[in-house]
C-alpha cells in the first residue's frame, strides 16, 4: 500500500471516529433534555395533586 493510500485511509477513519463521537454527545444531550422535561412535568403533576 502506498503512502498516499495509507494517509487517505487514516484520514477517512479519523473523520468517521470524530463524527461518531460528536453524534454520541448529541444523543446524550438530547436524552438529558428529555429527562429534564420529564422531571418538570412530574413536578407540575405533584403540585396539582397537592392542591386537590
Amino acid at each position: 500500500m502506498t503512502t498516499v493510500k495509507k494517509f487517505a485511509l487514516l484520514a477517512i477513519l479519523g473523520s468517521l471516529l470524530g463524527t461518531t463521537l460528536a453524534a454520541c454527545n448529541t444523543v446524550e444531550g438530547a436524552g438529558q433534555d428529555v429527562q429534564a422535561g420529564g422531571r418538570a412535568i412530574e413536578r407540575g403533576a405533584d403540585n396539582v395533586q397537592k392542591k386537590m
